[in-house]
């Protein structure tokens, strides 16, 4: 059973109407051990994100903030109303207030939506490098921009007025330390795969897909409709980032199971997305792609690792790798790295998943964020770990993957910047 994204942000719990919203003051800089290469943070959107990116026949109706009744704010898009500005962005915030989305851009941290101030929460927390997913507008893969209007030439306008301010001006503003990661075209794979190449020359090293396009409505990982979008990431080096909850919907045990069970079972929803993106024989035909999963943890990545070498006693039986040049659990470790967030006890793993497979999270501003405590998490994560190993994990690995030269001064010494 799959749970859609929206109604569980909008469960009781999530939903709480109009509170009162506390921001705690700045914390103090942390102590930094290491150099941090985070690969999975949030840009909540600012209400500028659009302004002068829209040709002039679509103005009226590209997505632009409005105040609501309540005293609430949400995206107003093509006659639409989309109420969650925040989702989720409570970093900065009491832990007893986490569960409850900002509904307002002044009731968020700034660091959330303004772009200097995310270089100056980085700095608190000792963070040198970040790369920034979206945030409930576009949706994890931007399939919210695309599929809430029927006006496909709206929709295309939109989507390349957002990547075109991710690239121009979020990450502009650092861009040795902002890493673009792009929303990708879903309405025609053709059309997606000229703009994963064009947008790979402009600078952008990532696209964000959906884990599941089926749940959005869109066709199966397995029909092979999205074969032109993944040659062209793995002609262009465009590592393939598949965020949990990017297809619109995520695991759940039984009908009426409560909103946190649904927040565990997170790295099932991972799990499930490798096997898919393994036996769909993505790998197979791309040797090359790079995949990350993002927000997945890794506690279940050394037990699929098992399962996959044990079942491929028999694989034989289903035909599905028959004539293969590669067996699944070898395309799960040469294709694949995976992300930790808040797995200290996974890291005993470290040999079975591959020490240069394992890549290290903040998730800022949501509530699994580690921020501003991240270095002391990884520090404590760490321990037992050799030196090379932790140098890997922590930036090398994220470095290598996406392309992006980490200064020699910053490697050397994290409290250089």
């Amino acid at each position: 059973m799959t749970l859609d994204m929206d109604k569980w942000q909008q469960t009781a719990r999530f939903a709480g109407g109009r509170k009162t919203r506390t921001l705690l003051p700045d914390p103090e800089p942390r102590t930094r051990s290491y150099t941090i290469f985070s690969v999975d943070d949030h840009v909540v959107e600012p209400p500028s994100t659009f302004e002068g990116r829209i040709p002039q026949q679509y103005i009226a109706r590209a997505p632009r903030v409005i105040d609501l009744e309540s005293g609430g704010q949400a995206w107003l898009y093509d006659e639409k109303v989309l109420p969650q500005v925040g989702l989720s962005a409570v970093a900065g915030r009491p832990i007893e207030e986490m569960s409850y989305d900002p509904t307002r851009f002044d009731e968020m941290r700034r660091g959330t939506w303004d772009v200097r101030e995310r270089i100056r929460d980085m700095d608190l927390n000792g963070i040198y490098a970040s790369v920034n997913f979206p945030s409930h507008l576009a949706g994890f893969a931007g399939g919210r921009l695309q599929l809430t209007t029927s006006d496909a030439d709206l929709a295309f306008a939109v989507f390349q007025a957002y990547n075109d301010w991710h690239l121009e001006e979020w990450c502009a503003t650092e861009p040795d330390r902002l890493i673009p990661v792009q929303l990708p075209w879903l309405l025609d794979p053709e059309r997606g795969a000229a703009e994963i190449r064009r947008n790979a020359e402009r600078g952008f090293r990532a696209v964000t897909f959906p884990e599941a396009p089926h749940h959005l409505g869109l066709p199966s990982i397995y029909s092979g409709h999205w074969d032109p979008i993944l040659q062209a990431c793995a002609e262009t080096e465009t590592v393939v980032c598949l965020h949990v909850g990017s297809g619109g919907a995520l695991p759940s045990t039984a009908p009426g199971a409560p909103s946190d069970v649904t927040s565990i079972l997170f790295g099932l929803s991972a799990l499930q997305t490798a096997v898919d993106f393994l036996y769909s024989l993505i790998p197979v035909r791309f040797p090359t792609i790079k995949i990350c999963l993002s927000e997945g943890g890794i506690g279940w990545v050394s037990g699929l690792i098992d399962r996959l070498e044990h079942a491929g006693k028999y694989s034989d039986l289903f035909g599905t790798w028959t004539g293969c040049d590669v067996k699944p659990a070898e395309a799960l470790r040469r294709n694949f790295w995976f992300c930790a967030l808040d797995d200290p006890s996974s890291f005993s793993q470290v040999d079975v998943i591959g020490p240069t497979k394992i890549l290290v999270e903040v998730d800022y501003p949501h509530m699994d964020t580690s921020w501003p405590d991240s270095q002391n998490l990884f520090r404590r994560s760490f321990a037992g770990l050799s030196e090379d190993t932790i140098e890997m994990i922590t930036w090398k690995n994220a470095s290598e993957l996406f392309g992006v030269e980490i200064p020699l001064a910053v490697r050397i010494d994290p409290n250089c910047f």
